[in-house]
């Protein structure tokens, strides 16, 4: 492929980034990486009202935060700057008037309140909505009588009659009626510059060579390469992919839960594991192999593996790939990664003990699907603050024969190699119980909870004298309530 290839993301800064932007840009920068290509990040901040600086802001963040990086765009500079839409207005006057030259535009004075008079008629007729065309043919003097009526004029393409096609990278021929397609606006009688004139103009003007976007902008490709056509672009080659829906094949939405690359980054997802689902959300895996790294992911992506039906989100899948990933930190990167999400107690430990906490976070490494899932586990190793709830207390005093038998076997035996299993045989061997029926007290005693990390790990990690402490409160309770 040609070394020339240059690929943009787009977003516009009216929210947070959204996790099917998201995976747009993750297709973008993979297909730059893969291929040696250049990857542009422009702000689409056309509209006034609802942009701001603190959502592209936000924006950049949470790509830096997934490991997307570009090349050109608002930070970085470039030779096509500037990367706001906002500084462009001058370029898009300049090609207005190129179009206006070449007789492709004309003014439209119809109000807000006539069109959606036209569109309502259209409607009730079962006609899909596009415009008439009623102020294509205006004389001079019919415009200048709307300019003396106070009217600022919107300006609209003519479109074409003949059939628009291309060939998408992702779904194969695509065909358009020209006929199909209204007169459609391009800058509006504010004077702001519409969707598909500003990409137009920034996409030539960039050397955007491939667009890749999700299938609700398929629609706009046909009216674009008119565009393309009448200024005497070339066109990029486009890709369309699917949609990410939420688990009623719906598009995904906030009734769905979390949808933001904010609210996971809160839940402690991995920007590593986030980006590893998006690559693979609506693909089939290179070679079965789910789980990579973002050098992985780029060294094997092709759009080739992208299906045309919707893609469902599955927060479960991702958990999972979260899960994976925490396994494949580093000890220490490990900790780093999980004290933001440890609380109190863990921020305490860390602060006292940086390598008591270390090993906490390796030993509850296996229990982890998210950062945050590791909160409640710091609990069970802070002694100051810990204490098991009633429930627990009473399931682990109706086995306290286990518990004083492995208390018994504490007392005896040396702490070394086999310190824990040793106990656990003794256990066994004075009570006649095996597995969980053994060690399922042992636990709900020594952390409150039924789940958790090994409790070999576990009782290594409170040293014999809390673990003692522990049993002895337990069999107390189991004393008080014979009582």
């Amino acid at each position: 492929m040609s070394v020339s290839l240059r690929l943009r993301f787009a977003p516009s800064p009216t929210g947070e980034l959204h996790v099917g932007n998201a995976r747009t840009a993750a297709l973008n920068w993979l297909f730059a990486r893969h291929h040696g290509g250049t990857f542009v990040l422009r702000i689409e901040d056309t509209d006034r009202e609802r942009s701001t600086d603190a959502f592209a802001a936000g924006i950049c963040d949470d790509l830096r935060w997934l490991g997307i990086d570009w090349d050109e765009g608002p930070d970085r500079g470039g030779d096509c700057g500037p990367y706001r839409q906002s500084e462009r207005f001058d370029l898009y006057e300049r090609y207005l008037a190129k179009l206006r030259d070449g007789g492709h535009v004309y003014p439209c004075y119809c109000t807000e309140e006539e069109l959606e008079a036209e569109r309502s008629v259209q409607l009730a007729r079962r006609v899909a909505p596009r415009y008439s065309g009623r102020c294509r043919n205006l004389t001079p003097d019919q415009r200048e009588s709307e300019e003396k009526r106070g009217r600022k004029p919107a300006w609209r393409f003519r479109s074409e009659h003949a059939a628009i096609s291309f060939d998408d990278l992702i779904r194969g021929p695509v065909r358009f009626e020209g006929a199909d397609i209204g007169d459609f606006i391009i800058v509006r009688s504010s004077g702001l510059p519409a969707y598909n004139f500003a990409v137009v103009v920034d996409d030539h003007l960039m050397r955007i060579s491939h667009v890749i976007r999700g299938e609700d902008h398929l629609s706009n490709t046909a009216p674009q390469l008119m565009l393309y056509r009448a200024l005497g672009f070339e066109p990029p080659v486009f890709a369309h992919h699917s949609l990410v829906l939420g688990a009623d094949r719906a598009k995904l939405s906030k009734r769905h839960g979390a949808v933001s690359v904010r609210a996971f980054r809160e839940e402690g997802v991995l920007p590593e594991a986030l980006l590893n689902y998006l690559a693979l959300l609506g693909a089939s895996a290179a070679d079965g192999q789910e789980i990579g790294t973002s050098t992985e992911l780029i060294a094997s992506f092709s759009l080739d593996r992208l299906g045309k039906g919707g893609a469902v989100f599955d927060e479960a899948k991702l958990k999972w790939l979260n899960a994976a990933h925490l396994k494949l930190l580093a000890g220490d990167r490990l900790a780093e990664r999980l004290l933001p999400f440890s609380g109190e107690a863990g921020r305490r430990m860390a602060g006292e003990n940086p390598g008591r906490f270390r090993q906490i976070a390796e030993a509850c490494r296996d229990n982890l699907r998210t950062l945050a899932d590791i909160a409640p586990f710091m609990e069970i190793f802070d002694p100051l603050h810990f204490s098991p709830g009633p429930e627990a207390l009473r399931r682990a005093s109706q086995e306290g024969d286990v518990l004083a038998a492995f208390g018994e076997a504490l007392r005896r035996v040396q702490p070394g190699d086999g310190y824990f299993r040793r106990a656990v045989r003794h256990a066994e061997e004075r009570t006649g119980r095996k597995g969980k029926r053994l060690l399922l007290p042992l636990r709900l005693a020594l952390t409150g909870r039924s789940d958790g990390p090994e409790l070999e790990k576990v009782v290594a990690l409170l040293g014999g004298e809390e673990t003692m402490e522990r049993i002895e409160r337990v069999l107390n309770f189991e004393r008080g309530a014979e009582a």
